[in-house]
Formats: structure tokens, sequence, C-alpha cells
């Protein structure tokens, strides 16, 4: 029996609303699930896809959402729920689905860990296994394992505030090298998996920035893009962690995962650069320089 190419996605906020975006210009049914009938899932039927209510950790309304589906966009916000739903979604595609593939959103830290390694977040670990458990599962899988994002606040958000006050880019990241990637990036390597996935089932990609920087040398792109100088501060974990991200007022498991992240960057984790944008889309990542000049309102306000 041949799957058809409806793609469900099952998170369309991020990476996957830019996915949908991608795929509905080239005319590829999508369906969007949501767990709440509001604004956002207005705008969605207004880009021409179906919009169904679901929860990814309720069986019964993955079960719905996959009736005629042949391709899967799986992926989740931070959440302690995420190998609940990866487990949920995986189960349920066996028994009610007739997938050709099943993309996976994971992290690149996963690459780095081991069944007993602990110096990772708690979501990192949820990531670990719920890999384990689609391979297990004998789904026709892709992982897609981004770094940090471009977009992430870490390099969005907190700069721009810290460039408007005093040219500076404070965070604890110490000389750890960094390879962040633009959600645009990813987004298209997950649309050209899921427009002709048999190529991809069984692979890995591992997603970064087309160089690793040092944050002394991500403070010189910014300076030339933004056409003013700006320089790096090194700022304690500890201090960084107590006066910025807990003021945020980030759910517990969210702010421990983003200060395993920095502590992580200080600790060198993160230098890691592949081609894997250019090698599945035939397009290179976006430079740092390159996202931050498209944004350049933003940053300088």
């Amino acid at each position: 029996m041949v799957a058809s190419n409806l793609v469900l996605i099952a998170n369309a906020g991020g990476v996957g609303r830019t996915v949908l975006d991608q795929l509905r210009a080239q005319d590829v049914p999508v369906r969007a699930m949501v767990r709440r009938d509001d604004e956002r899932a207005a705008q969605l039927r207004g880009l021409g896809a179906e919009v169904v209510l679901g929860d990814l950790t309720r069986p019964e309304s993955v079960a719905a959402a996959l009736e005629g589906v042949g391709r899967m966009y799986f992926a989740m916000p931070v959440s302690p729920d995420h190998l609940l739903a990866t487990t949920v979604a995986a189960s349920v595609a066996r028994e009610h689905g007739n997938l050709d593939a099943l993309v996976d959103m994971s992290q690149m830290t996963v690459s780095q860990m081991t069944a007993t390694s602990t110096a990772e977040s708690h979501q990192q670990r949820l990531h670990w296994l719920g890999e384990q458990v689609l391979n297990w599962s004998g789904l026709p899988v892709v992982h897609i394992r981004p770094t940090s994002f471009l977009d992430n606040p870490l390099f969005t958000t907190l700069p721009a505030r810290s460039i408007r006050e005093n040219g500076t880019i404070a965070l604890p990241f110490g000389t750890g090298r960094t390879s962040p990637v633009a959600v645009d990036d990813v987004a298209r390597v997950v649309a050209t998996v899921l427009r002709d996935p048999a190529p991809h089932i069984g692979h890995v990609y591992e997603l970064t920035g087309p160089r690793t920087v040092d944050m002394t040398e991500m403070a010189e792109e910014f300076s030339r893009a933004l056409g003013r100088p700006v320089s790096y501060v090194d700022v304690p974990l500890d201090q960084w962690r107590a006066e910025v991200l807990a003021k945020v007022g980030l759910p517990p498991h969210t702010e421990e995962h983003i200060a395993t992240m920095a502590r992580l960057h200080r600790e060198n984790r993160y230098d890691r650069a592949t081609d894997d944008v250019e090698r599945v889309t035939g397009v290179p990542a976006q430079t740092i320089e390159a996202f931050v000049a498209a944004r350049k309102d933003f940053y300088l306000g």
C-alpha cells in the first residue's frame, strides 16, 4: 500500500511553522496539530493547512491526527513530557499509522551522550531516550539534531538588550566555541526530507552554522552586521543564572535546561560544525553576520 503524501506537523511553532510555510508554498498537503483553536490555528488555516486539535501525550488524539497521513514531523517545546509524547507517537504510529517517514526533532547534544552520561540537562536526556524509543519502534525515522538556534533568546533578546544599553553581549560562555544555526535553515532540511523522504530514512542529520566561533568572534560578526562596535563580556555562570535567567520566570525544567546549555557552552561542548544543511538542501547555512544583518532593527531598537 502506498502511503499518502499528507504531512502531519505535530508542532506548528518555531521550526514546524516554517516547515509548514515551505511545504504549502510547494502545494504539499499539510495537517497541523494544535492544542487550542485560537488565533494561531486560524493563521495556519489561512496558509492552507488542515488544522486538528490534539495532544501528543494522548493516544486517541494522536491516532485521529494520523488518519490518512503518510509523513509526520514530530517535535515538542521543551517539556518534561517529551519522552511520554515520543512514546505515544511511536506506539500509535505503529498500531494505527501508515507512515513512510517520521522526522524527529532532536538535539545535537544527543550525539555526545551515552546511556549513563550525566552532564546533560534533563531535557537532553529525554531526547536521547526518545531517539532510542523511535529506533526500537521499527518506524521509518529520520533524526534531525540541530545545535543551538540563532533564534534562541541567548542570541537574540538578551544580546539586543545589552547591545542597546552598552554595546556588549554578556553571556557565561567563557572561551567556548559555538556554531548556532537559524530556524530557517533547520526548517529547509526538514521540509526537504518530508517532500522526498526515501533517500533519508535511517539517517541522522546534525545541523550547525557554517563554522564555529568563540564569543569574541561572534561579537565581531555582530559588529559587522550592525555597523557599530560590539564586544563580549564573560559573566560567571552562577551570577548569570541568578541575575538574568532566574528573573525570566521560566518553568524549573526549562530553566535547568537553558542553564545546562550555558554550562556546556562554557565547557566547549558546542564546538561542532557540519555541512549537513548544505548537503541536504544544496544551500549553505546562514552565517551569524547574515542572520543579524537581516534583523538589524530588532537588535538596535
